[in-house]
């Protein structure tokens, strides 16, 4: 395992400002967000020109993507434009050396069968390309429970997960027990989170989540892919959102 940075720690400022930052954070190692509506790259225009993206990325600093997380946002993906950015974002992938690509799950309400064929296709299609899907748990949408999340990946095999323990927590219950999903990890991003309105994001050590606990548990079962920091850079973030980058930064190294 490796301690990795998401660029949407600097989410409101210029990429190329972004990974500055996560170099002087002394990260070597970072997630690429692709949001759609953000202020860095955005999935459409990296799906329809990925060597552009690939051309603007590699005038920054000397950083390795160690994956891409990618949300277009409420979208049909049945729709052939929307496959066709997809095979691009697979393709800058791949020219990042980057295996995993996180997708959000379909939003809660979708019936499981209509999200497993939606999942089935985006899977058979990433898996050609030598590359692994996998849905962040995420308490908006199907994946906000562990067992349903588990629940997809049984049925779509090949399918992962990006644990985000933080939306389990908020989700309603603190003390959750998410240790069903941990076979099908493939991604873990990261902040500290209380189980209260307003505490997705609190400073380290003040919130429910135990870092420790997922680290043996990831090492349990041969996790050896990244630990993303992703402290959302947020207008309402009451603490100094470097300051807590780098702490996380260094108690997750101290655990491996």
């Amino acid at each position: 395992m490796f301690v990795a940075c998401s660029t949407l720690c600097f989410a409101r400022e210029p990429l190329e400002t972004a990974l500055r930052q996560i170099v002087e954070l002394e990260f070597d190692k970072y997630e690429l967000a692709l949001i759609e509506g953000g202020r860095h790259i955005s999935p459409s225009e990296a799906g329809d020109n990925p060597d552009a993206a690939l051309y603007r990325l590699r005038q920054g600093p000397s950083l390795i993507a160690s994956s891409l997380h990618i949300d277009f946002g409420p979208i049909n993906w049945s729709d052939a434009r929307t496959r066709t950015r997809f095979d691009g974002l697979c393709k800058l992938a791949k020219l990042l050396s980057v295996a995993v690509i996180t997708i959000p799950a379909s939003p809660l309400g979708t019936p499981l069968d209509d999200e497993i064929k939606r999942l089935a296709a985006l899977v058979a299609q990433t898996m050609s390309e030598g590359l692994v899907l996998s849905l962040q748990t995420h308490s908006q949408t199907l994946t906000s429970l562990p067992k349903t999340a588990a629940e997809l990946c049984r049925a779509v095999p090949g399918l992962g997960l990006t644990l985000d323990p933080s939306h389990f927590i908020q989700a309603g219950d603190p003390n959750v027990d998410f240790n069903v999903v941990y076979p099908y990890v493939q991604n873990v991003q990261l902040r500290d989170t209380g189980p209260g309105p307003g505490e997705f994001q609190v400073k380290v050590g003040q919130g429910k989540i135990e870092y420790a606990q997922i680290v043996a548990q990831l090492e349990r079962y041969g996790y050896n892919r990244a630990l993303c920091v992703s402290i959302i850079d947020r207008v309402e973030n009451n603490f100094d959102r470097e300051v807590e980058i780098r702490k996380l930064k260094l108690l997750l190294e101290t655990l491996l």
